[in-house]
């Protein structure tokens, strides 16, 4: 399939079912960050964590994504795109019946990470199938709307199938319901998208490139994760950062020289892409961060279980997948620059809106309002974050590009989640529920002052930088 056969109606309506299969694919991506949040406290008293360690079950899966999407960009590109398609699919299956068998915290702990290098694998390589199936336009726009919608809405149905599958069937249920998803994706992945062409022998593997890149990335979310609550001046996080710049550094110096390099330089003139960078980043710090401090205030406040906690993200994952349905038809009307604006400025109307909501007493019925406002704007902007990095750019460069921007996610996610949690006075499942409140109510005001700098600093991106 290639991108011109879409422009046929004929086509496009065969074109359907394919963009189903890449739609469920990154329903998982997003399922697997989220479905484990409200399983944590099973999860601990099942394997034994301690509360320090906890939080490693979501952030080795945030690491190991983070570091490996440059190398699963290029890969995609290079390698072959169904051909990675299917290999991270496989990779999901494998390692979420390993986790849903766990009898250790280690053996979960390296499950999260084989899942999050399944992600670096599969999220380029299921967006560069969209960018390269479909054509630049409405007809890809579309397509890219229904995969926002199962991703965006991802990061809230997570808590709501987590919480449904732990009350029915234990912790081990969020990995186990992997299984069968993933395998059916790597059949119907091989079965409908189109043979990868021979490789193109030309073009080199930047080996030192990827070594260096992944390294790098992966010690610097790793930084990222640990230090704010271990200290910065820790050993362990000292030698973090200090290699990881170091393999940044050695990075930039191997790219300037390398004859096919990792991230091509050339790809840095693409303004939508630029655009679609900065915006991923705060898009993952600020919309991607509050289901976590949402959880701790259902359960650890309200004091709901985790059933009744995943039925409050029914309403915010309905109305994310609805935004980003508005931001496919509303690039046509208002161009990109307006909906980046209009849609981060709905998302710190919505979170200023929750902050009175979140009280001790508090009801759910009062943060409806701004829930609604939040999950509009998160998905209008997550769908025209995709369609900014994908236009323009060659196919041969859509997976690194889309590597690139989902890098900017992964980051700008650890960046965020770490410098709220820290400002919220680190708050967690054992703090008193004042300090719960005060925190949540504290990264709720940070977050909508952060929508806000971005919509204002969108607005003032000189027109036709992500047209």
């Amino acid at each position: 399939m290639t991108a011109t056969t879409a422009e046929d109606p004929a086509a496009e309506r065969r074109l359907g079912f394919p963009v189903l299969v890449l739609a469920s694919a990154q329903l998982v991506i997003s399922l697997d960050y989220s479905i484990v949040y409200v399983a944590l406290p099973d999860i601990g008293a099942g394997l034994g964590f301690s509360d320090h360690d906890l939080q490693w079950v979501v952030s080795a899966y945030v690491v190991t994504t983070g570091g490996f999407l440059l190398l699963g960009g290029r890969a995609a590109d290079l390698l072959g795109r169904r051909r990675m398609f299917v290999l991270a699919t496989a990779v999901y299956a494998l390692a979420s019946l390993v986790g849903g068998l766990a009898q250790s915290p280690w053996v979960l702990l390296a499950v999260r990470a084989a899942q999050g290098v399944g992600g670096s694998l599969l999220f380029p390589a299921t967006l560069s199938l969209i960018n390269t199936t479909y054509a630049e336009g409405p007809v890809r726009n579309r397509a890219l709307a229904l995969w926002g919608a199962a991703g965006a809405g991802g990061l809230c149905f997570g808590s709501l199938l987590g919480g449904v599958l732990v009350h029915g069937y234990g912790w081990p249920s969020v990995f186990l319901v992997n299984v069968p998803i993933a395998l059916a994706l790597a059949v119907l992945g091989r079965v409908l998208f189109a043979a990868d062409p021979p490789r193109d022998r030309t073009r080199r593997f930047d080996v030192a490139g990827a070594l260096t890149a992944t390294a790098g990335l992966t010690l610097l979310v790793l930084l990222l994760v640990y230090a704010p609550a271990a200290g910065w001046t820790r050993p362990a996080a000292l030698a973090a950062g200090t290699a990881g710049v170091l393999c940044l550094a050695a990075f930039c110096v191997i790219e300037a020289r390398a004859r096919d390099p990792l991230m091509p330089v050339r790809l840095l003139r693409h303004r939508g892409l630029v655009a679609a960078v900065a915006v991923a980043a705060l898009f993952s710090a600020t919309f991607s961060s509050l289901p976590y401090f949402l959880t701790l205030y259902f359960q650890s406040v309200r004091g709901y279980d985790a059933f009744v906690t995943g039925l409050c993200f029914l309403v915010p994952a309905v109305v994310v997948a609805a935004g980003t349905q508005v931001g496919a038809r509303a690039v046509a009307l208002l161009g990109m620059r307006r909906l980046l604006a209009g849609g981060l400025a709905l998302g710190a109307a919505g979170a200023l809106s929750l902050v009175p909501g979140v009280a001790a007493n508090g009801s759910y019925p009062a943060l409806l309002p701004g829930i609604v406002l939040m999950g509009v704007g998160q998905g209008a902007v997550w769908t025209a974050v995709w369609i900014a990095a994908a236009s323009g750019v060659p196919p041969g460069d859509q997976g690194i590009a889309s590597g690139i921007a989902s890098t900017a996610l992964q980051v700008g996610g650890a960046v965020g989640l770490a410098l709220l949690v820290a400002a919220a006075s680190g708050i967690g499942q054992e703090s008193s529920v004042p300090t719960l409140v005060d925190g949540v109510r504290t990264a709720l005001l940070l977050i909508s002052a952060a929508l806000t700098l971005g919509s204002l600093a969108a607005l003032a991106i000189r027109r036709g930088a992500t047209a």
